[in-house]
């Protein structure tokens, strides 16, 4: 049998010697520098290797179980836990979470000479002799876990440089610690220390010193820069570690205790601890704490600048298949950066007003036509101010004006922050982003980076913009290119016309000729026809200008002409005075009510109705068709060339509100799929009426109350 005795004390001897010469060899090597000073990182190194030293001699002088030998234990885990702390405060890192964590390993370092010495004083007392023994022994696994997952981290967060120079005295201390969590663990399991590891702790440190040795050689000091995404995991399984220790540890404190109510309190710890486990780890609010606790104590900054821009750049700049529409990621861009998980974005319309462009999962938010107050385009475009909505609520932020803030947006209370878009001093948009599942108040930093992305993502859209106007020109050329075509149809019709014409002089009284001219005069009418309905839409005319007209006559007039191919039915309505363009308006009804005829079934009657509203007069134009969705509808129905039936041009709709909007009006437009539309033409009221003759012309009663 081996005399264990031997190899641990003449083991434990060479591991101290060495170790000597190392920390003398690293002294003399500083003697020697005269145009540098030796850096924090070796000058931890040294005190580590001392230290060492110093257990090693005690453990070969008393033996590797005498308490001092356990001191010196401790102390030297204390040398080289500041050794790594060493390496995370080189880091450009904030150290006060690193700091509470190294701290509670020096708190278990302390507990464990007191532990010790407690324990000795009880070995009468069986029972708390077995106590002071475990947990002696949980202190000790304790502690070599979590440096352990200090280690492991540090080598994974390093960068390429000092991850060389680290990889050496980490593989030793990881060798070190490993060995001493096999043997406090056996040790634990056994109720004693086994004499052959206790012997062999010092062989294995042999073993250890050049490595340290040759981390000593490196020139230079230590620095370490860290990786947020592996700072997270590491922390993750730090916690874990620690969650396990500790149900383990009070498990068997309770065993200890002894008896069926403990053996009880047992299973309900056990219990308690999994259910409580199982209910916050998969929850997205308790991640999201973690990460932004983890992120204000861990780290100088709070965002990790090159990661957020990556992933920018992959929310607005890879469409495909399958991704959200443009404007949603537009918002889900700005929402990413303070962990929003909805927002909305408002665009302005050509009338100088905003509207809701998009949603991101804010499917609840009730959004008004008209999302803004007279002054929140002009207000933003000037500040370009960020709008914390609750200091703004709570009146703690009295810089913004609270009147270009829209009431419905303070109304809302998932509303948090308004993030303007500006785009060489003028608005592309505002994003609202909804409340972060961890309450917050936005800090410089988020200012400062929601500022930045605002303007870049005002260029994006400023750029779609562009893009949608160039494709729109683009229509529009073939569309003049598809005129040239039809006028050259025309030409062809009249040539042919002309012809004719020629010939009925010299042979009109032929019959066949009369056969013929007919044939070909009905052939002339049929393609002309077809040229019409071609046409029908597309020639604008110039009108005769706005004036006070009778609208009665001007709907009468549509209904007249419309009514031939299907049913109209106009509720009756006193006479009414609009300013506008009788020539125009006719063109604008004539395009509303033939779409709403075309949206319809040939049974189904199409609704025309006149009425006051306030100082505007209103024109309704409702069917009970087909009806469109609220996509098509914000997205869609006023952009040329798109139409929701298979053979249509979609010129009729945006042509008619072009005309409406040039005679001061607007038109609303209400519609759901399978149920029908409502087409709604708002023209200001008038006060005259121009008579045929150039006049004017007394109006009725109904229009004197104007």
């Amino acid at each position: 049998m081996a005399n264990w005795h031997d190899i641990g004390l003449w083991g434990h001897s060479a591991a101290a010697a060495l170790t000597m010469l190392v920390a003398a060899w690293l002294l003399r090597r500083w003697a020697g520098l005269r145009d540098t000073r030796p850096s924090l990182g070796d000058a931890a190194l040294l005190l580590a290797l001392l230290a060492t030293s110093l257990w090693a001699f005690a453990a070969a002088s008393m033996g590797g179980n005498h308490a001092i030998a356990g001191l010196g234990e401790t102390m030297r885990n204390l040398a080289w836990l500041a050794f790594l702390f060493q390496m995370v405060r080189s880091a450009r890192a904030q150290p006060r979470t690193v700091t509470a964590v190294y701290m509670v390993l020096v708190v278990v370092l302390v507990a464990q000479p007191l532990v010790d010495v407690w324990h000795v004083a009880n070995r009468g007392v069986p029972q708390l002799d077995e106590l002071g023994y475990s947990a002696a022994m949980l202190l000790r696994m304790i502690f070599v876990v979590g440096a352990l997952v200090l280690a492991n981290n540090l080598y994974s967060v390093a960068d390429a440089e000092t991850r060389a120079s680290l990889r050496l005295p980490l593989t030793a201390l990881a060798a070190m610690w490993l060995y001493d969590l096999n043997l406090y663990t056996v040790g634990y399991l056994g109720r004693a220390l086994p004499a052959d590891l206790v012997a062999l702790r010092g062989v294995m440190m042999i073993l250890a010193v050049p490595f340290f040795a040759l981390a000593a050689n490196r020139p230079g000091g230590w620095k370490l820069t860290l990786s947020r995404k592996v700072a997270y995991r590491s922390l993750s399984v730090f916690a874990i570690l620690g969650y396990l220790v500790t149900m383990i540890a009070v498990a068997q404190m309770l065993r200890s205790v002894g008896g069926t109510v403990a053996s009880g309190a047992q299973l309900l710890l056990v219990l308690g601890m999994s259910l409580a486990a199982l209910a916050l780890l998969p929850s997205d609010r308790f991640r999201a704490w973690f990460k932004v606790k983890a992120t204000k104590h861990f780290f100088q900054h709070r965002y990790d600048y090159r990661a957020e821009w990556i992933r920018f750049t992959e929310t607005i700049g890879r469409p495909g298949d399958g991704t959200a529409p443009f404007h949603e990621r537009v918002i889900k861009a700005a929402a990413d950066i303070s962990d929003s998980p909805a927002g909305l974005l408002l665009a302005p319309t050509e009338g100088g007003r905003l509207q809701l462009q998009a949603r991101f999962n804010w499917p609840t938010a009730d959004v008004p036509a008209q999302a803004c107050t007279a002054g929140t385009i002009g207000y933003f475009q000037a500040t370009g101010r960020i709008v914390e909505l609750d200091a703004l609520r709570s009146g703690k932020d009295t810089l913004t004006d609270r009147r270009a803030i829209p009431d419905w947006v303070i109304a809302e209370s998932n509303a948090w922050a308004i993030v303007p878009l500006v785009h060489f001093d003028r608005l592309a948009g505002l994003v609202v982003l909804s409340r972060p599942l961890i309450e917050r108040q936005l800090d410089w930093e988020d200012l400062d980076l929601l500022r930045l992305v605002g303007r870049q993502l005002a260029s994006y859209l400023a750029e779609a913009r562009s893009q949608e106007a160039l494709r729109e020109a683009d229509q529009f050329d073939e569309f003049n290119r598809r005129m040239a075509f039809v006028m050259h149809d025309i030409k062809n019709l009249v040539s042919q016309l002309s012809l004719v014409a020629r010939n009925a002089e010299r042979h009109a009284d032929n019959p066949e000729f009369r056969a013929d001219m007919i044939a070909t005069l009905q052939n002339s009418v049929g393609k002309m026809n077809t040229l019409i309905r071609r046409l029908t839409g597309y020639a604008r005319s110039t009108g005769d200008g706005i004036r006070a007209i009778d609208a009665e006559r001007i709907v009468r007039a549509v209904i007249a002409d419309k009514a031939q191919g299907h049913k109209l039915v106009a509720s009756s309505a006193p006479r009414m005075t609009l300013m506008a363009d009788p020539v125009q308006l006719e063109q604008v009804l004539g395009h509303l009510i033939q779409n709403a005829i075309d949206a319809s079934e040939p049974e189904s009657p199409v609704y025309v109705s006149l009425s006051r509203d306030g100082l505007n007069g209103v024109i309704e134009i409702v069917d009970h068709g087909a009806g469109m969705s609220a996509e098509f509808v914000r997205a869609k129905l006023f952009k040329p060339f798109i139409s929701s039936k298979a053979d249509g041009f979609g010129i009729g709709a945006y042509e008619a509100r072009l005309l409406v909007e040039a005679m001061h009006g607007r038109i609303e437009v209400e519609s759901r799929e399978g149920e029908g539309s409502r087409f709604t033409v708002h023209l200001p009221l008038a006060t005259r009426i121009e008579n045929d003759q150039g006049g004017a012309e007394e109006p009725h009663l109904a229009a004197k109350v104007i």
